[in-house]
């Protein structure tokens, strides 16, 4: 069963033409359907949301969770490198991979 859709051939197929997307007349067809009953499931949401329900993105509260930014013991640059499987003037050794010279 196919709805009367709010969307119209006519604006599918300008759609289609701005993104550069060939369409048939049975895939315009199906689109516009398609669209007018997502458009009439949206206004069946509309209509059960009411002032008095606050919109919500995620179904639990998110909250960040923050520390104290303070300063701790650090490692120093032997320690850091002291696993590394090359290193040269105090920094980490990496393979080079854009092949510049």
């Amino acid at each position: 069963m196919t709805e009367k859709s709010a969307i119209t051939l006519e604006q599918v197929e300008h759609l289609a033409n701005l993104a550069r997307i060939s369409m048939s007349q049975e895939e315009l067809e199906q689109v516009s359907s398609d669209l007018g009953q997502i458009l009439s499931s949206v206004a069946k949401v509309s209509e059960v949301a009411t002032d008095d329900i606050p919109a919500t993105s995620h179904p639990i509260p998110l909250t960040n969770v923050m520390r104290p930014d303070t300063v701790a013991d650090q490692l120093t640059a032997e320690q850091a490198l002291s696993g590394a499987p090359a290193e040269e003037d105090n920094k980490f050794l990496v393979p080079q991979i854009l092949g510049e010279d």
